[in-house]
């Protein structure tokens, strides 16, 4: 997929992913690269929010795709819209390189306790 993080901030995530290598038959962004880059994020955002004595686990991903990505780079911006001790949610947008708003992307983690055993 290429995913990079290139921002680890707890309040504001970011990551890019290049379009090559992950359009669909038609030469576009495939719909579930922007889905994959945007639970990505949002579950990065979830751990650091949950570590270290939680776990966190995807439980809901909706993605509004409003326009096609056609090549270069596309980013992903993860900000929080809900950060609890059992749950929580972030808002991803993804952009192309010249800012136009790809994808709107809502991710929910369940935050669980960490296994026995689980190293943390």
């Amino acid at each position: 997929m290429g995913i990079e993080i290139t921002s680890w901030d707890p309040e504001k995530l970011v990551g890019t992913m290049p379009v090559e290598g992950n359009r669909q038959p038609y030469g576009l962004l495939h719909g579930g690269a922007s889905a994959v880059l945007a639970e990505t994020l949002g579950s990065v955002a979830a751990a650091m929010h949950a570590a270290p004595e939680r776990i966190a686990l995807g439980l809901e991903l909706a993605c509004t795709h409003h326009r096609a990505g056609r090549a270069g780079l596309v980013t992903g911006v993860c900000m929080p819209l809900h950060r609890g001790k059992t749950t929580a949610t972030f808002e991803i947008v993804i952009s192309d390189e010249d800012g136009h708003r790809l994808c709107t992307a809502k991710l929910t983690c369940i935050l669980r306790e960490r296994p026995p055993g689980d190293p943390k």
